[in-house]
């Protein structure tokens, strides 16, 4: 099945628009299925205008596969709820339908991430050296991602345990929570981060090697400076 270079994405509270090869639709995937090749697609943008569907667009998703460069516009359609459209969980097993779109989709979850400002009585801020990952060699708070079932609270204190080997305990402060897509390909960071407060030296610290190389104490700013990361700036402003 060759593919549009460019198609349209449009989801409504969990409904999502499919095509046939042709582009008639609604078509509804089949969870499981695997031994077909794909048949089902999103919309170009003239068979979103056939149907008379007008949509507000929200984003451009670049995705490269091997065999070339696609586009898919992300749009909000101004319909009632499409309750003959595919439901979006049952979109991701189904192999008929084309990996341009079970890709896309799969980049709409959300990527959570929980990380804590550490502060002492004289105000500073805990922040360590990174090993691997997308801040390699730059300091950052501590934190990282989620486990599945995790609440963001519970999320920053394993973590920090796991990085730095402390056990710390947060305050009633309200989180910093921040939302950011970086680039083209779509994929959207969340973070959750909250304060702690520790007065215990670096000498107690229990360094993950394989993942942190320092920590250090710094000053607000100081440790704005060195901040790398847009949630981390945020919550460093706020928190410190």
């Amino acid at each position: 099945m060759s593919h549009p270079e460019t198609v349209v994405y449009l989801e409504h509270d969990g409904r999502v628009l499919l095509v046939d090869s042709d582009g008639h639709g609604p078509q509804l995937p089949v969870k499981g299925r695997h031994d077909v090749s794909p048949i089902l697609r999103f919309p170009t943008l003239a068979e979103v205008s056939s149907q008379g569907i007008i949509f507000e667009q929200k984003m451009k998703i670049r995705i490269k596969f091997s065999d070339g460069e696609y586009w898919v516009i992300k749009g909000y359609p101004k319909i009632d709820w499409p309750s003959e459209w595919a439901w979006k969980d049952s979109i991701v097993s189904d192999n008929g339908v084309h990996p341009i779109a079970r890709e896309a989709i799969y980049r709409s979850i959300h990527r959570l991430v929980s990380k804590v400002v550490i502060k002492n009585n004289q105000n500073e801020i805990l922040m360590a050296k990174v090993n691997r990952g997308h801040f390699s060699g730059f300091w950052t708070l501590p934190g990282g991602y989620m486990d599945h079932d995790e609440h963001p609270t519970t999320g920053c204190v394993r973590e920090t345990l796991e990085e730095l080997g402390i056990a710390i305990l947060l305050t009633d402060d309200a989180p910093v929570v921040t939302q950011r897509i970086f680039n083209d390909e779509g994929v959207s960071f969340v973070s959750f981060t909250y304060q702690s407060t520790w007065n215990g030296g670096l000498e107690d610290m229990k360094l993950l090697e394989e993942e942190i190389s320092d920590a250090a104490w710094f000053s607000k700013d100081e440790a704005l400076e060195n901040a790398v990361s847009y949630f981390d700036s945020e919550a460093i402003k706020h928190h410190g």
